[in-house]
C-alpha cells in the first residue's frame, strides 16, 4: 500500500543524516505514494457514496471537448514524463449533453490515466469525440498492453484487477473503472471496452445524450 513506502522513507529520514541527494529521492517518494492514498482514499469514498444513493450529478450544459481538453491538460505532464504523445481527434463544435462537469472529467482523467498507465514509453494514448446520431461519443484508444478477451466481461466490476501483477503495477484497488461505469450510467450514457488481446492496445468508447435543446 502507499502508506508502506511513506512510512518507510519517513523512518529513514528520521533516523539518518541523509544527503541531499538521497532527500530528494525520499521527498519524491513520499510525495508521489501520499498522491496515490489519496486517490485511493477518494475511489472508496465515490464508491461509498454510490452505494448509498447520496452521489450528486448536477445538472447543466457541459461542453464534452472542453471537459476531455481539461483532463487533457492535468495528465500531460504524467504523459510527458513517461514518453507517451496525447492526441486529440475528431470535431470541436459538438452539442452539449446535460450533466456535472466535474464528474464528467473525472471519467475522462482516469480513462486517460489508466490508457497512460499501461502504455509504454514511445506509445500515443488517442482521445476523440464526435456526435454519433442523438449522442455524443468519446473514445479513448492507447497503443498499449491490451486487455485479455477473457478478462472484458468483467473489467467494470469493482475491485477486478485482471493479475497480481497488474494490481502491483499500478497501485491501486480496482475501483477505477467501476466508478467511471457508474458516473457514466448516472448521467444516462454507456461505456464498453474493445481490445483484441495483450500487446494490442485497447479502446473505451463512453455514450452520453445530447442535451434535449443542445
Amino acid at each position: 500500500t502507499p502508506l508502506g513506502p511513506i512510512m518507510g522513507w519517513a523512518r529513514l529520514l528520521q533516523t539518518s543524516e541523509p544527503t541531499p541527494e538521497l532527500r530528494a529521492k525520499a521527498t519524491a517518494v513520499i510525495l508521489r505514494n501520499a498522491e496515490l492514498q489519496s486517490r485511493l482514499v477518494e475511489d472508496l469514498l465515490d464508491v461509498s457514496r454510490m452505494a448509498a444513493g447520496k452521489l450528486v450529478i448536477e445538472q447543466n450544459p457541459v461542453s464534452i471537448v472542453h471537459v476531455v481538453h481539461a483532463a487533457m491538460e492535468t495528465l500531460e505532464t504524467t504523459a510527458h514524463q513517461k514518453g507517451v504523445q496525447l492526441r486529440f481527434e475528431g470535431e470541436f463544435e459538438v452539442p452539449v449533453v446535460l450533466g456535472d462537469s466535474k464528474r464528467l472529467q473525472q471519467v475522462t482523467s482516469n480513462l486517460l490515466s489508466n490508457a497512460i498507465k499501461f502504455t509504454p514509453a514511445g506509445g500515443q494514448v488517442t482521445t476523440t469525440v464526435r456526435r454519433a446520431e442523438e449522442e455524443i461519443e468519446i473514445v479513448v484508444q492507447d497503443t498499449g498492453e491490451g486487455i485479455d478477451q477473457a478478462f472484458l466481461p468483467y473489467l467494470f466490476e469493482r475491485f477486478s484487477q485482471a493479475s497480481h501483477h497488474d494490481t502491483a503495477r499500478a497501485g491501486g484497488l480496482g475501483l477505477g473503472l467501476a466508478i467511471v461505469k457508474d458516473l457514466v450510467n448516472a448521467h444516462g450514457g454507456s461505456i464498453r471496452a474493445q481490445s483484441d488481446g495483450r500487446g494490442t492496445g485497447a479502446a473505451f468508447i463512453v455514450r452520453l445524450p445530447i442535451a434535449r435543446n443542445g
